[in-house]
């Protein structure tokens, strides 16, 4: 890549998705910077070209774009409007993208506080798991304006392999990952009363899983979490129970302040709680076949 091409980058929050997605972006040849609190987490980073800031605001400086990858609302108000947070250490005129799933309130009070230091705020929320973010095959939905979402563009297509630009205010991504992720989440419940019903009357879960995988369910939904629940294999986290009831609780929350009912919503939320309550929450949120089996009398 020319030098004219190159864009300055921080990024910031190296869990398993922040790490992968770090890596894409080092390959592409941009001049990247990183920062995590537990610097362990950027060794291979390090390693592979990646300079290691100490600090937010070191991750900041001299940077066109920084990004944040965090784990919740609470992590990114801090890294935004703490002291030496990106919102003081942002030169006017760049661009802070939030790539984590974060509440439609969250995103709207962040872009007030970017748009009065006269910076600009994405949010880019990605749909994939970490296995997917490391070969560049997640989607991301880009909400912010149409000039700023084009300047992360060449970030955006080597970390995903679609881009979809939702509107030109940064709320707009968020509410669609969100309701995007309300579908997923009502899928695997739906899967999981279906595989509790077939096994009561003594189907073998892998033949219930034929029908609905080779028949109208043919999706990377059903037939990736409707093969965890047939295996059990919980162990393999791609996203946690509680983070699924981090994200429900996000959802019903828009929900609420739209005036939208989402029954299904409050079940899959609940089913999160008791499984959570079972000592579930670390596993995969796949679990919830579990959580069912249990409600059902099988296990």
């Amino acid at each position: 890549m020319s030098d004219a091409n190159k864009l300055t980058v921080g990024f910031i929050g190296l869990g398993r998705m922040g790490q992968a997605m770090a890596n894409r972006i080092l390959g592409a040849s941009h001049d990247l910077i990183v920062f995590n609190r537990t610097a362990e987490k950027a060794v291979e980073l390090v390693k592979g070209g990646s300079a290691l800031a100490s600090t937010v605001k070191g991750a900041c400086e001299g940077r066109e774009i920084v990004i944040t990858m965090v784990s919740d609302d609470a992590a990114l108000r801090d890294v935004v409007l703490g002291a030496g947070g990106i919102r003081e250490s942002l030169a006017p005129g760049n661009i802070h993208v939030a790539m984590g799933t974060h509440s439609v309130a969250e995103i709207q009070k962040l872009n007030a506080a970017h748009t009065e230091a006269k910076q600009i705020l994405v949010a880019a929320p990605v749909l994939g798991r970490p296995d997917m973010a490391a070969t560049g095959q997640v989607s991301i939905v880009a909400g912010g304006p149409a000039q700023a979402v084009k300047k992360c563009d060449p970030l955006f297509q080597v970390m995903g392999r679609r881009t979809f630009a939702c509107g030109d205010k940064p709320e707009h991504a968020s509410i669609t990952k969100l309701v995007n992720n309300f579908m997923l989440g009502c899928a695997i419940n739906a899967m999981a009363e279906g595989f509790s019903l077939t096994r009561k009357y003594g189907v073998v879960p892998q033949v219930f899983y034929e029908v609905m995988t080779e028949g109208l369910f043919a999706a990377p939904a059903y037939k990736v979490y409707g093969k965890i629940m047939v295996d059990e294999a919980y162990d393999k986290v791609g996203f946690t129970t509680l983070l699924g009831l981090k994200d429900f609780g996000l959802i019903m929350a828009a929900a609420e302040a739209a005036r939208v009912p989402l029954p299904s919503g409050n079940a899959l939320r609940d089913r999160l709680l008791s499984a959570i309550a079972h000592g579930d929450g670390s596993k995969d949120w796949a679990v919830v076949g579990r959580e069912q089996a249990r409600a059902s009398g099988l296990e």
